[in-house]
């Protein structure tokens, strides 16, 4: 069984020195998960990298939540058509 390490949502924020409405927004979107445990709102481990990059879009690049998710989105389409490729090629080289 894979342990799923949790962060605290506030004291990454205070960590981060951003908003806590700034990741709650990105829960309403969907481009994040939050876990919520006893009444404290956490995020997993495996976000943290996906949430930094969020955090410099918005804070130091100046871009609005909906610029956020349409990057978003455009660069999950970008990764399954490499993964696609990728399978693409491996089906090609059983032909060869």
């Amino acid at each position: 069984m894979q342990t799923k390490y949790l962060i605290a949502v506030d004291d990454f924020c205070v960590k981060h020195n951003i908003e806590i409405s700034f990741v709650s927004s990105l829960q309403q979107t969907g481009m994040i998960e939050i876990t919520i445990i006893e009444e404290k709102w956490f995020i997993s481990a495996e976000q943290l990298k996906q949430l930094e990059k969020f955090i410099r879009f918005y804070y130091e690049l100046d871009i609005n939540l909906e610029g956020i998710e349409t990057i978003f989105h455009l660069l999950n389409r970008v990764e399954n058509m490499q993964e696609e490729i990728i399978e693409l090629k491996n089906r090609l080289r059983l032909y060869e």
